[in-house]
């Protein structure tokens, strides 16, 4: 780099950048060619200069993505000097810098986290929350990153982040980032455990739903194997928590899928083969079919052909139970024996006995038949099945593909 380029930058010289610029107009093109080095950009940001650091984002947007030889990109530099005013004015105008990651992978959520930067952690989760899904070349997250780190309060602030973040995909977020695994397998329960992280381990105990506690790394050893510490242990045990001896093996992936296949797993792979191929104009109009079939079913249900009695009529007893019982010329009764609320055309069906009535507890009275029960039950199960056809998302908690699904802990499921 020119050396008067270099001092412009250092002393945040706007004219005198312009000055370089117009004794060489290709300048900055020259220094862009170059892979790893430190740009104008760079240099202005270790030196904390705003203003000409902004200048030469609006003059070469890409000096910010670039890594100097030290696998620093523009902004990780500025958190490194401790730049935090640069650092804001940055992610407030660029928000998209926040997902540039540099030497071992680290993005500035990470640094923040490794740090223990609380402001800068909320301001980076605040312009841009997707940068949470970033990991570095060690497969960690920010979680990972600030165990490892014993960065006790940014790890409570990124828990508590999660567990209150309501926006679309939060729920996956929450859920990924508790766990997902580093290099060498471990969850941040893990992590924990092993460096006796006891505040830690009880801030993760509440959030279990979302991750196995008995999840086990590639050593094959669970968070409890890993602990040293009696008293966590002891907390360990009371959520349920299992060493790695005392849970039950599976056979390997080998030997699964030499395995004959159940007729289960087989009914659930051909659903899922069947929604992947289908369009969603079929989709659609299957959708459509399903829903007028089970308008249908219960129509027939609540209004069956004759409708129903609006009186009671039982022959041999009180008059106080033929509430508007008619007669005809001879005062004979013209009306077969009845209570309220049942079918007229009951008696109309031979095969329909009076064993085969069902009486519900109804306010209104209404008696309906058993088969009009099945027949409402086996719509219900039509509607799950459509539901699961017709998803345009495969459910999480089946998986998208094979790699995502343990197709052997669900045929080996009792409850299935």
């Amino acid at each position: 780099m020119d050396q008067n380029l270099r001092d412009a930058s250092e002393q945040g010289n706007v004219d005198g950048l312009y000055s370089s610029i117009a004794r060489d107009p290709k300048v900055l093109d020259k220094i862009d060619e170059i892979p790893f080095v430190d740009t104008p950009l760079h240099v202005a940001a270790a030196a904390g200069q705003t203003q000409l650091a902004m200048e030469m984002m609006m003059l070469k947007p890409s000096f910010a993505r670039n890594l100097n030889p030290n696998g620093f990109t523009p902004l990780l530099l500025a958190m490194h000097t401790n730049r935090i005013r640069l650092v804001l004015k940055l992610l407030k105008n660029h928000k998209d810098l926040v997902c540039a990651q540099g030497r071992g992978g680290m993005n500035p959520l990470h640094y923040a986290a490794q740090t223990g930067n609380l402001a800068l952690l909320v301001e980076i989760l605040r312009v841009y929350p997707k940068s949470i899904e970033v990991v570095t070349s060690q497969s960690e997250t920010a979680l990972h990153v600030a165990v490892k780190n014993n960065m006790l309060d940014a790890f409570q602030l990124l828990v508590g982040w999660l567990r209150r973040a309501w926006f679309k995909n939060a729920g996956y977020w929450e859920n990924w980032m508790l766990t997902r695994r580093d290099v060498d397998g471990n969850t941040v329960l893990h992590i924990a455990a092993s460096k006796n992280q006891l505040q830690v381990v009880r801030w993760l105990l509440p959030c279990r739903n979302f991750f196995d506690i008995n999840a086990k790394n590639s050593e094959g050893l669970t968070a409890l194997d890993m602990v040293d510490n009696q008293e966590m242990r002891n907390i360990l045990c009371c959520a349920q928590a299992k060493s790695a001896s005392s849970l039950p093996t599976f056979a390997s992936w080998a030997d699964y899928f030499r395995s004959p296949i159940k007729i289960k797993e087989m009914l659930f792979v051909y659903l899922f083969r069947q929604r992947m191929r289908m369009s969603n104009d079929m989709r659609n109009m299957l959708l459509v079919v399903a829903v007028l079939l089970v308008t249908i079913a219960y129509q027939a249900v609540l209004s069956p052909p004759g409708g129903f009695w609006q009186d009671n009529y039982i022959p041999g007893t009180n008059n106080q139970f033929n509430i508007t019982a008619t007669t005809n010329a001879t005062n004979e009764v013209n009306q077969v024996p009845h209570w309220v609320g049942t079918m007229i055309s009951r008696d109309k069906i031979p095969e329909c006995t009076g064993n085969q009535i069902l009486s519900l507890p109804i306010n209104t009275g209404h008696v309906i038949k058993a088969k009009f029960k099945s027949f409402v039950r086996w719509s219900n199960r039509a509607c799950w099945a459509c539901h699961v056809i017709l998803q345009k998302t495969v459910p999480e908690q089946f998986g998208a593909v094979c790699g995502n699904f343990d197709f052997h802990q669900f045929s080996t499921n009792p409850k299935w």
